[in-house]
């Protein structure tokens, strides 16, 4: 999963794309600027790619925003019922952009004295509960939604775009960590923690760990699309460079490496290490 430079496809990115046939184009903010702009975009890419991706959680993490979008709510805070309510809202505004995947909800469950990298990103109270409405929310209305970070980004201390978090929980502390990605409906993706969970794998973070994605398939039973964070995160940077890193999470299990940078020679060498 790749992402492209500005908010114009550029010729180079159209043959890579054209070459690389990679499964779809995350867009970030520098890729939204406007809805006319970012629907032009899309046709564009349509046509090369399966699938258009973003991050539209709402609150701190939005790459379509005002004033030419709504400032949606953070996660925490809302009701089951107000969480739907906006995830169908969101979708509407994805749909009509030619955007099919969002890279939400985050179902992460912050624990006391963690890194507020996550916060208000997560929803407040029953976890489990909000997942399986919000994801058959978005599911409902023409997009796949990305449940984010299996297996739990909340104990994280560190922010895993500049550190590599380590946690120390028993397996039996990090179930309450794993209920929310349980029972996910049918269609819905799933997205790895750049996260070490010393009780499944004391050597790897999860998104390179054969022994954690081994329990997101067995024992948590997600059978979706399995997505891995940003390669280019500094969490993986004892794996080298991003297509040492992108190898790495696609040999651990992940069914795609998501590369974030837009760099289109980066996204090449991506592409090759994938593919040699």
């Amino acid at each position: 999963m790749t992402s492209i430079a500005g908010p114009v496809l550029a010729p180079e990115e159209g043959a890579f794309l054209r070459a690389a046939r990679p499964l779809g184009v995350i867009l970030m903010g520098r890729n939204c600027v406007d809805r006319a702009q970012l629907r032009a975009l899309t046709d564009s890419l349509r046509p090369l790619v399966p699938h258009i991706l973003v991050d539209q959680e709402g609150g701190r993490v939005q790459r379509l925003k005002p004033p030419q979008w709504p400032q949606y709510r953070p996660a925490a805070g809302m009701t089951i019922e107000e969480a739907v309510a906006q995830a169908g809202r969101i979708a509407a505004d994805l749909v009509a952009a030619g955007i099919d995947v969002n890279c939400a909800p985050v179902l992460d469950v912050p624990e006391p004295g963690a890194h507020q990298v996550i916060g208000d990103r997560a929803f407040t109270g029953d976890v489990a509960a909000y997942a399986r409405a919000v994801c058959a929310a978005y599911l409902a209305a023409g997009v796949t939604p990305v449940a984010k970070h299996i297996p739990g980004h909340g104990r994280a201390r560190t922010d895993s775009h500049h550190d590599l978090p380590v946690v120390d929980a028993s397996r039996a502390e990090l179930e309450a960590d794993l209920a929310p990605f349980r029972g996910l409906p049918e269609g819905t993706w799933a997205m790895t923690a750049h996260v070490v969970y010393t009780a499944l794998d004391p050597a790897h973070p999860a998104s390179t760990s054969r022994p954690v994605i081994s329990a997101i398939r067995a024992d948590i039973g997600f059978a979706g699309v399995l997505l891995s964070d940003d390669v280019e995160m500094a969490a993986l940077a004892q794996y080298g460079d991003a297509p040492a890193r992108a190898r790495a999470c696609l040999d651990a299990g992940c069914d795609v490496a998501l590369y974030c940078g837009g760099d289109v020679a980066v996204a090449r060498v991506i592409a090759a290490a994938i593919h040699r």
